[in-house]
C-alpha cells in the first residue's frame, strides 16, 4: 500500500543518474523476466491466488539452486499463501528480514487503457497492476537472492525473503498470521519494507524516503438515538440535526502538534530542499523543542499542506454516514463513521475523550469500531539510516535521504508491534504528481526499476557484510 506525498514544489536537487546505477545487464534481464511472471499472475482478493504467485517465486528459486528445506509455501486460507525463503548466512548476526506483498487491489479491464493484468513496456514505464503497489519489490527480492547465489555471497547472518498475502485486504493471513504462527521463521534484527519510495518532480530526483513510523488507524462510530415520530410534526431532537451540530464542532477541531524523532528530522532535512517561508517554516516547526508549542502560524502556513498537517497531529474525519428509516418518519437513529489516523504517540481512548469533549453532547455515543493496532517508531540507527544514506549518495550524489512517517498503513505495522524494527524503503523514483498505485493504468519508470533493483542490491549488501 504507498503512500506518495504531495510535496508541495521542492528544488531540484539533483541531474541525471550516472550509468553505473544501473545493475549487469545479466541482472536486469532476471528481474524484468520475475516481474512480468508476477504482474501477469492475478493475485487480487476477489479473483486471484497470491498461492499461486508465491509457487511460481518457488520455482525460480528451487531452479537457482536453493534447497527445499529453506523454501516455505505457507497457506493459512486457500489462495492466500505466503512465500518465506531462507538464505544462510556465516551465523554472526542475526537475521535480516526483507519483505513485500504479492496481493493488489482490484482492476477492472474496463477502467484501463491497458489489460491490468498484462504486463506492458511502453514508452518508458512498465504498466500493470502491482508494477508500483508492490510486485516491484517482490521482483527485486527474489531477483536479489538469485544473484547472490551466482555471487558465491556469504552475508554475516541470515538473509529472509517474505512475499505475503493480506496486505491490501486487510485479512489476517500474511504478515499478521506469519508473527502469530510462524514467528521463528521471519525472526531478524530488522527489515526492509515497502513505505518509502524515492521522489522527484519533473525528472529531478528530490529525496529518497524512509518510512520509519506510521499513523495509527482507528474508527469511531458517533451516533444519535431518539424515539423518532411523524414528519408532519417535526421536534427539536431530530437525530440528523443532533448529530451534525456535533460534527460542526469536530471539523472546526485540530488536534495538537506533536513531532517524534522521524517527523522532526523530515521537517529538518526538508528544509534543506526547498526555499523561501516553506523552508523557514519546516525549520522553525523542526527546532522546537519537546513539550514547547511550535509557532503557530508556521504551523498554520505547513498545515495548508494535507500531507504536512497530516504528519504533524492526529486527524480525524467523517468518512459515512446513515440516518433515517422513511421519507415520511423523522430520524431515529444518526450514525456516522470518523476514521482517524493517530500519531503513533497518541491512544484511541485519548483521542476519543478529546472528541467527546469537541462534539459537546452527551447524547451522542462515541464507540471503536474496530481495536486500533498501534506501533512504534523504528529508532533512526545509524547501522540502518547511515547505509541508506550512503547507498543513496553514491547513485544519486546530493539527493537526501529522509525518514518519513507514513499516513496511511503498511504491513510493516505488525513487525514493529513484534518488536522487530521495519523501514520502508526502495530506491524506485516516481514523480510526486503521478502517483498511480491503486489507480487506473499503475506503472514504473523502466529506468526507476532497475536503478532501485541495484539500491536494494548494494543496501543489502552493505547491511549483512
Amino acid at each position: 500500500m504507498k503512500f506518495v506525498p504531495g510535496l508541495l514544489i521542492i528544488a531540484a536537487a539533483a541531474g541525471l543518474p550516472a550509468a553505473e546505477n544501473l545493475p549487469p545487464l545479466e541482472a536486469q534481464r532476471l528481474a524484468r523476466s520475475i516481474f512480468q511472471e508476477l504482474i501477469e499472475i492475478n493475485t487480487t482478493d476477489s479473483a486471484g491466488s497470491t498461492t499461486a504467485a508465491a509457487k511460481a517465486m518457488a520455482s525460480r528459486l528451487k531452479a537457482a539452486g536453493f534447497a527445499d528445506s529453506d523454501i516455505h509455501l505457507l497457506e493459512p486460507v486457500p489462495k492466500r499463501g505466503n512465500l518465506v525463503v531462507l538464505y544462510h548466512g556465516k551465523g554472526e548476526a542475526k537475521p535480516l528480514l526483507l519483505l513485500a506483498h504479492l496481493d493488489v487491489v482490484e482492476a477492472r479491464r474496463e477502467d484501463w487503457s491497458v489489460p491490468p493484468f498484462q504486463f506492458l513496456e511502453r514508452d518508458g514505464y512498465f504498466y500493470g497492476r502491482g508494477t508500483s503497489d508492490d510486485k516491484s519489490m517482490a521482483a527485486i527480492w527474489i531477483a536479489t537472492l538469485i544473484r547472490f547465489k551466482q555471487e558465491g555471497f556469504k552475508p554475516r547472518g541470515d538473509i529472509v525473503v517474505a512475499l505475503t498475502a493480506g496486505e491490501e485486504s486487510g485479512n489476517d493471513n500474511g504478515v499478521e498470521w506469519l508473527v502469530r504462527e510462524q514467528r521463528d521463521l521471519i525472526e531478524a534484527a530488522f527489515c526492509l519494507n515497502e513505505g518509502g519510495d524515492g521522489v522527484m518532480k519533473n525528472g529531478k530526483r528530490l529525496y529518497n524516503g524512509v518510512q520509519a513510523a506510521e499513523k495509527v488507524y482507528v474508527s469511531l462510530a458517533l451516533e444519535v438515538r431518539n424515539r423518532g415520530g411523524h414528519s408532519s410534526q417535526p421536534r427539536k431532537d431530530n437525530a440528523i440535526y443532533q448529530l451534525s451540530r456535533g460534527l460542526l464542532h469536530l471539523a472546526d477541531f485540530e488536534f495538537p502538534v506533536q513531532l517524534s524523532e522521524v517527523t522532526r528530522e523530515f521537517f529538518a532535512r526538508s528544509a534543506t530542499t526547498v526555499e523561501g517561508q516553506l523552508a523557514a517554516d519546516m525549520k522553525a516547526v523542526a527546532q522546537t523543542p519537546d513539550g514547547a508549542i511550535a509557532p503557530p502560524q508556521a504551523v498554520k502556513r505547513l498545515a495548508e499542506s494535507p500531507y504536512l498537517n497530516a504528519l504533524m497531529r492526529t486527524t480525524c474525519v467523517a468518512t459515512e454516514m446513515q440516518a433515517g428509516h422513511a421519507e415520511n418518519a423523522l430520524p431515529q437513529t444518526a450514525r456516522v463513521v470518523v476514521n482517524c489516523r493517530m500519531l503513533p504517540s497518541d491512544s484511541a481512548g485519548t483521542i476519543r475523550e478529546m472528541i467527546r469533549q469537541v462534539v459537546n453532547d452527551s447524547d451522542i455515543s462515541i464507540t471503536e469500531i474496530a481495536p486500533a493496532k498501534p506501533s512504534p517508531p523504528s529508532p533512526l540507527t545509524p547501522e540502518v539510516f547511515g547505509a541508506i544514506e550512503r547507498v543513496t549518495e553514491s547513485m544519486w550524489p546530493g539527493v537526501p535521504a529522509i525518514p518519513l512517517m507514513s499516513t496511511g498503513a503498511t504491513d510493516g505495522l505488525f513487525l514493529r508491534r513484534a518488536g522487530i524494527p521495519t523501514y520502508g524503503v526502495s530506491g524506485i523514483f516516481s514523480d510526486v504528481d503521478d502517483n498511480r498505485a491503486h489507480g487506473r493504468d499503475e506503472r514504473i519508470g523502466v529506468r526507476d526499476f532497475y536503478e532501485g533493483e541495484e539500491f536494494l542490491y548494494r543496501l543489502v549488501k552493505m547491511l549483512t557484510r
